[in-house]
């Protein structure tokens, strides 16, 4: 009961949905935390939500609704959540309902000495081929910070110590990703499984243009592995470079007078290194892309305006980063 916690959640086309979240909370909490607030951070909905979240700040005075200029994407509106958070344990969780509440005590007991709790799916829900490689990505990326077990069980329906944002309090860049961030401040991480919920209301907003921009954005921008991969692949292309060079010469000059054969040959070599002479360019432009956009300075996110039963009026922000 001494658990003074911050609920932080996106909000994105969830007009029919986020009151319920809401709602579901205040049954929940009063009775296993002293204090709470939940953050709601409006993401450039374009549907009716922020009407929904004005109400819902003038109801309650536990709420906190902040409006982003534009649509920043998941993550970016994560992290302006978590800054804004005022209690020492922060959780995240969807907007749809399908993170039950009635989780929220026993992610609260698994904290003990660890800093980050995660609610890991009980039951795996079926996705697409192309959503789960875009989550094996993922896990890969995070497997050397977190280990190859809890790697495996990360989840948008996350507890943590607020103090962690010390360790990227000073982090601008366009591309977020929470669980990154995470490990930059600890290694202590536990999962606890967690039954989530149907979908009843809406339809996911992850389209499969954006997953495959998020994974992209999380390779590229907080690893080295497609680099890795390049150098991989530039040896293994070196040593088949080789062994045509040794097959060419054999038959040339070992087997007296035998033709080497010529334009099909010649044709398909020149393919396979011209192929993955592009495919690392390709890798080292994504590279450069991102620091020409950390170059131009452009904002996390930037807070439009802001509601709460203190102050429901809405004040203009300067850009928050």
């Amino acid at each position: 009961m001494d658990y003074e916690l911050s609920v932080v959640i996106p909000v994105y086309r969830s007009q029919d949905s986020v009151h319920l979240v809401v709602e579901k909370l205040h049954e929940v909490l009063p009775a296993h935390v002293k204090a709470f607030e939940i953050i709601l951070v409006d993401d450039g909905s374009p549907d009716d939500s922020w009407s929904v979240l004005e109400r819902l700040a003038a109801q309650y005075p536990a709420v906190r609704s902040i409006r982003l200029m534009r649509n920043f994407g998941q993550h970016n509106a994560l992290l302006c959540g978590v800054r804004a958070a005022r209690y020492p344990l922060c959780v995240t969780m969807d907007d749809d309902l399908q993170h039950p509440p009635e989780a929220l005590p026993t992610l609260l007991e698994a904290l003990g000495t660890a800093d980050v709790v995660y609610g890991s799916p009980a039951e795996r829900p079926y996705s697409s081929m192309m959503r789960q490689l875009a989550t094996q990505m993922t896990k890969l990326v995070l497997q050397n910070a977190m280990g190859g077990e809890i790697a495996q069980h990360i989840s948008p329906y996350r507890l943590f110590r607020t103090r962690l944002r010390e360790a990227f309090a000073d982090y601008r860049g366009v591309y977020v990703n929470i669980d990154v961030l995470l490990t930059w401040g600890t290694s202590r991480f536990r999962y606890v499984p967690v039954y989530y919920n149907k979908r009843t209301i809406g339809q996911s907003n992850y389209t499969l243009r954006k997953l495959i921009t998020h994974t992209l954005n999380l390779v590229t921008g907080f690893s080295t592995l497609p680099l890795q991969l390049a150098s991989l692949l530039g040896f293994f292309l070196t040593m088949l470079g080789a062994g045509i060079l040794f097959y060419v010469l054999v038959i040339r000059f070992m087997l007296l007078g035998s033709e080497v054969p010529g334009f099909v040959f010649l044709a398909s070599t020149l393919t396979v290194f011209a192929g993955a002479q592009l495919f690392i360019l390709g890798i080292m432009g994504e590279y450069l892309a991102r620091m020409h956009f950390r170059l131009m300075d452009k904002p996390t996110f930037v807070v439009l305006e802001e509601r709460s039963q203190k102050d429901n009026t809405p004040h203009d922000h300067a850009p928050v980063v």
